[in-house]
This record gives structure tokens, C-alpha cells and sequence, in this order.
């Protein structure tokens, strides 16, 4: 009689478990994926699809068309949601510097097709926006924002980008 009963539990671990592990797709996320993706439009994805350029090593996830400019650190992106440029910061509405930064990020995304390496580490902030390095082109926009001087770093651990690698 015990044996069944420690048969049975064995069982009914194994069962919960199994279920537990099994996700909603072994399949690649990619960007006709996500754009197809009517239930969760805001979703992040979890598997990678790698990218690589002569110049440069990128992990490109998941990609869209950038419609909306937020600020010079926000994006919205088709079906992806509105995207924070990890690792920087650039003025605000009403400082200094606020036009210049967005409209350089304007010229560079908006209605083009952007590549995002999402943030493994935290890929969300507070305010339920992606965190991600953005790419267009082969350019870390996050970068050229430091580079160019329309940003600052903002480092917030944790992360696994080191925006101090970009200055």
C-alpha cells in the first residue's frame, strides 16, 4: 500500500513538473512573430536570433519599424511596444539639449526598420517600457547618442550592457 502511495505522488511530481518547463514555443522569436503577435503586442521576447556584421558583433533579437519618437531615449516600435535605449540618458522636454537628441534619434529611426538587443539582465523598467540597445544599420544608437554628446551614461544595475564601454 505505500509503495502505491509514493507511486501515485512520484507520478504527480513528475506531471507538474513536466509541465512546468514547457513554454509557449520552441520556436525562434523573430520580427514577423512578434508583428503577428495579437495577444501580446507589448511581449519581450525570450529566444535570440543572432546577427552578425563585418564591423561589428551584434544580438539582434527581435526587430520592427520604428513609427513614434518619443523623446531622445524613448521609441515605439510596430510590434514591440515603446522601447528605452538602455544604458543612456538625454534631456528631457524642456532642457537643454532635448530637441537636438530626439530629432538626431528622428533621423536615424523613424520609419525604418530598428534591430533591438534586449536587456537579459532586466528588460523592463518601471514604467513597463523595453529596455534595449537599438540598431539601425549596423549603428549602436546607443553609442552615438554618448558619442555625440546628446546623452549621458545612466547606468542601472542590473544590466548586461556596460555603457561605460561606449564612451
Amino acid at each position: 500500500m505505500r509503495f502505491q502511495y509514493f507511486l501515485i505522488i512520484t507520478c504527480i511530481i513528475v506531471l507538474a513538473v513536466s509541465g512546468c518547463t514547457q513554454g509557449d514555443s520552441n520556436q525562434p522569436i523573430n520580427s514577423s512573430n512578434i508583428l503577428n503577435n495579437t495577444t501580446h503586442p507589448d511581449a519581450v521576447p525570450t529566444h535570440t536570433t543572432t546577427t552578425t556584421t563585418s564591423s561589428d558583433s551584434q544580438n539582434i533579437e527581435v526587430s520592427g519599424k520604428c513609427y513614434k519618437v518619443v523623446d531622445g531615449d524613448t521609441i515605439d516600435v510596430e510590434g514591440v511596444g515603446r522601447i528605452r535605449f538602455v544604458g543612456v540618458n538625454t534631456p528631457e522636454r524642456g532642457q537643454s539639449g532635448y530637441k537636438t537628441a530626439k530629432d538626431y534619434v528622428s533621423s536615424m529611426c523613424l520609419g525604418k526598420t530598428v534591430g533591438l538587443d534586449i536587456d537579459d539582465a532586466k528588460n523592463k523598467d518601471k514604467y513597463d517600457r523595453t529596455l534595449a540597445v537599438v540598431y539601425v544599420g549596423g549603428v549602436n544608437l546607443n553609442q552615438e547618442l554618448l558619442k555625440k554628446g546628446y546623452a549621458e551614461v545612466m547606468y542601472i544595475p542590473p544590466s548586461e550592457f556596460n555603457p561605460y564601454s561606449w564612451t
